[in-house]
């Protein structure tokens, strides 16, 4: 997705959360300043004509490890999940929310981190993308620059089906969502709200 189609959908959500985009950029510098790592061209690689499963967080994941196929890409803390059941994603799309020393092990081996940077999680990039030493894709939801991208999406999980499609997966598989979770607060009801608008807007009626 083309930045100058993505900003007025941005600009909708910081108005109905009331977020800062100049925190969000203010987060994006930071985390560029932190690593020069980009491994844009091995995530390409590693996506490009293959079908993907995308792996969000809700309860129901670990009832529909059987659908996982393909590229396996999680959404922040799903991989948790899936690397307890002994399955490991290839991708791991994260905010740091729900980030894991696994994940960080993971890494080492292989494994992509796409480390989002926002407003509200600079303290957890200062910590969290020093010790991540493996392929590193750095994003933002704001105006993209140098080694950070805007592939489009929100919440963890949308943003992850938003880089599928952009790195040309053939096929784009959804597990482990559930967008009418009643037990979550108020912020993260807005934002399974917007998730299912973002998802919906890529085909993929939730």
């Amino acid at each position: 997705m083309k930045y100058e189609d993505w900003e007025p959908v941005y600009q909708e959500i910081c108005e109905y959360f009331s977020f800062d985009p100049a925190e969000d950029d203010r987060a994006a510098h930071i985390l560029a300043s932190l690593t020069t790592q980009d491994a844009i061209d091995l995530l390409k690689s590693r996506i490009a004509g293959k079908p993907v499963t995308i792996c969000g967080n809700a309860p129901t994941l670990s009832q529909e490890l059987d659908a996982i196929s393909g590229v396996i890409i999680a959404a922040d803390a799903a991989s948790g999940v899936l690397i307890r059941h002994g399955i490991t994603p290839d991708v791991i799309v994260t905010d740091l929310d729900g980030i894991e020393d696994e994940a960080v092990t993971l890494n080492r081996k292989g494994t992509i981190l796409v480390v989002h940077a926002h407003g509200d999680n600079i303290p957890r990039i200062q910590t969290w993308v020093p010790r991540m030493k493996g392929p590193l894709v750095l994003t933002t939801q704001g105006k993209p620059f140098d080694h950070i991208y805007n592939f489009g999406g929100f919440t963890d999980g949308d943003r992850a089906v938003y880089l599928a499609y952009e790195m040309q997966a053939s096929d784009v598989k959804l597990v482990g969502f559930d967008l009418d979770d009643l037990m979550v607060t108020p912020m993260k009801k807005g934002k399974l709200q917007w998730a299912r608008k973002l998802l919906s807007l890529c085909g993929h009626e939730l």
